[in-house]
């Protein structure tokens, strides 16, 4: 999944997907180990979604942040 799509999604779909990669990413790690992974470089692969999906969630987390922050009239005038 491409990071335009994914910055479209809500903070709590991005927190479904990342469940979902890890769960995979679980998966496939566990087929490392017993020898059945088919292709190895869909590891770095899944390592990635996992960060850019976690990334774009705490960029997302970081803006609602601070626009709250100025909405609530940030100056102590």
């Amino acid at each position: 999944m491409d990071a335009k799509t994914l910055r479209n999604l809500e903070p709590l779909e991005l927190e479904d997907k990342e469940k979902e990669l890890k769960k995979e990413l679980f998966n496939l790690r566990f087929q490392l180990v017993t020898g059945r992974l088919e292709s190895p470089a869909r590891l770095r692969v899944a390592r990635r979604e996992v960060a850019r999906v976690r990334t774009i969630y705490l960029e997302k987390l970081a803006s609602q942040a601070s626009s709250s922050a100025s909405l609530s009239g940030g100056s102590g005038d």
